[in-house]
């Protein structure tokens, strides 16, 4: 593989880390992130999120959540989702504060709110290196089923770009491609670090 992956979503649970997952096993160089100022998980209702700080261990989440009602969090998929997190990597991590792990040569995001944030935080930073990073937006409702379809899209997406010689100059292509053959709609944008 030649290029380094970051697939980031809002608070680094599932749609980010469905593909970061499904890019490990496929022996990708891959990591993952979150933009959102906490990460929220669902609770007994939509004014009840359980929320936790970035960085909070997956399996103090997993037990918390199984102390306080294991019957739903089983059912709607919370604890499977939170055990398959534990094997990836052990806390989520915020896109915002990645700057120690380097630069990414693509960057993958969910939704499109994701996008402009991670696009706003790369125009921010001191341009030092002048190495292009590609931003792709690839729109996945954030649900269990959606998560697993959007990780192998992003997949099929990014072996097409291992597969080209120069990515800036066959871009335009891969993306309309991409999109008649998938029927999904992608923004993209060029950064630099």
């Amino acid at each position: 593989m030649k290029f380094r992956y970051a697939m980031v979503c809002s608070s680094n649970q599932n749609r980010s880390m469905e593909a970061h997952s499904l890019f490990k096993r496929e022996g990708f160089d891959v990591s993952s992130y979150g933009t959102g100022q906490h990460v929220k998980l669902p609770g007994p209702s939509l004014r009840e999120p359980n929320v936790y700080d970035f960085g909070t261990p997956y399996k103090h989440m997993f037990d918390d959540l199984r102390r306080k009602d294991p019957e739903l969090y089983k059912r709607n998929g919370i604890l499977p989702m939170l055990k398959r997190n534990l094997a990836v990597k052990s806390a989520p991590q915020r896109w915002q504060e990645n700057a120690a792990d380097g630069s990414f040569d693509v960057v993958l995001t969910f939704e499109e709110k994701v996008f402009d944030m991670v696009i706003e935080d790369l125009h921010n930073r001191n341009h030092v290196l002048m190495k292009p990073v590609l931003v792709i937006n690839l729109e996945v409702k954030d649900n269990h089923e959606e998560a697993a379809i959007g990780a192998r899209l992003a997949l099929l997406l990014c072996q097409e770009l291992e597969s080209t010689e120069a990515w800036e100059e066959s871009i335009d292509d891969l993306i309309t491609n991409f999109e008649r053959q998938h029927r999904r709609k992608l923004l993209y944008s060029v950064s630099y670090y």
